[in-house]
């Protein structure tokens, strides 16, 4: 979304960030300004670098609001839908947007990760997935397992009818093992090896796996009482003689969120219901700890995500 994921300063590298969360503004054209797209923010675009004042200001990275100008600059004679959660607040855009590309008049279609499914479009015979190597070093065990599912989905909407099908994929980083197998390999043989690496590496689902989380006016706090279930849970498992791993405390992926710390504590074991056990047992334990105001935690049993 947006027009470009960052903002920076070309004479002394200052980059545009949110005050209430630990991640870069993205620069939006329409309408013009810096939006926090975790917390919400939004600020005015800078004449100058706050920094060093000089106007040397630059975006790096491209969005689809910047993408979608370019198009509309190279090929005038066709109509350019942008379809991103900025564009279609209004349900009846939406509509008339999907129409439009339904009606089999010749379009260039632009979208975030929303257009990848759901969506039946018979007459488009080329899919271009822009910069996909975000998946490719996620921080969470499954980015590459999503990136690959997102970029099938979306592959997936070329070629639907009698027409052939055709996808491009650009990448920094072709050579890639995970884009090799993906664009040469069934998805089920590619998921196979995403498969090994997971069971050498002792990952879900060849073992179980939880997420306690804290969130705190400081990381200190979140990271201390973490740092307190992690000796209660390592006394628990040597009392019950449970085969129960705790990695962390550490912080989260996005340390700040909306002016709150965040951090997290990995809970494992090959065994299911040891993990339920100790678990049931910390649980009990942490009830009864007394945390310093606003500190709020959560646990999460096979997360989705580890962020």
């Amino acid at each position: 979304r947006g027009f470009a994921p960052l903002l920076h300063c070309l004479t002394c590298g200052w980059v545009a960030e949110c005050e209430h969360c630990l991640t870069q503004l993205t620069v939006h054209s329409q309408p013009r300004g810096l939006r926090c797209h975790h917390c919400g923010d939004r600020q005015s675009l800078p004449p100058a670098c706050p920094g060093c004042h000089s106007r040397d200001l630059s975006t790096v990275g491209v969005g689809t609001q910047q993408i979608e100008a370019a198009l509309q600059s190279r090929f005038a004679a066709y109509p350019v839908l942008r379809i991103d959660r900025d564009s279609t607040r209004s349900r009846q855009r939406f509509t008339t947007m999907l129409e439009q590309v339904q009606s089999g008049q010749p379009c260039l279609l632009i979208g975030t990760q929303m257009l990848a499914k759901g969506h039946h479009f018979p007459g488009i015979t080329l899919v271009v997935v822009i910069d996909a190597d975000a998946g490719l070093f996620s921080a969470d065990f499954r980015g590459q397992e999503q990136m690959a599912q997102t970029i099938v989905q979306v592959a997936g909407r070329a070629g639907r009818a009698e027409l052939g099908g055709e996808v491009l994929i650009q990448s920094r980083h072709a050579s890639h093992s995970t884009l090799q197998a993906l664009s040469t390999l069934p998805y089920a043989d590619f998921a196979r090896q995403l498969l090994d690496a997971r069971r050498e590496a002792e990952l879900p689902p060849f073992s179980h796996l939880a997420l306690l989380r804290s969130e705190a006016r400081s990381l200190t706090q979140s990271l201390e009482f973490l740092d307190q279930a992690a000796r209660l849970a390592a006394g628990l498992a040597s009392q019950h003689q449970l085969k129960v791993t705790c990695l962390g405390p550490v912080p989260s992926p996005m340390e700040k969120r909306a002016g709150r710390f965040r951090a997290q504590l990995s809970i494992s074991s090959s065994e299911r219901g040891a993990l339920q056990k100790q678990l049931a047992l910390l649980m009990a334990e942490l009830d009864q700890i007394k945390t310093p105001a606003g500190l709020r935690w959560s646990l999460d049993v096979d997360p989705l995500d580890m962020v």
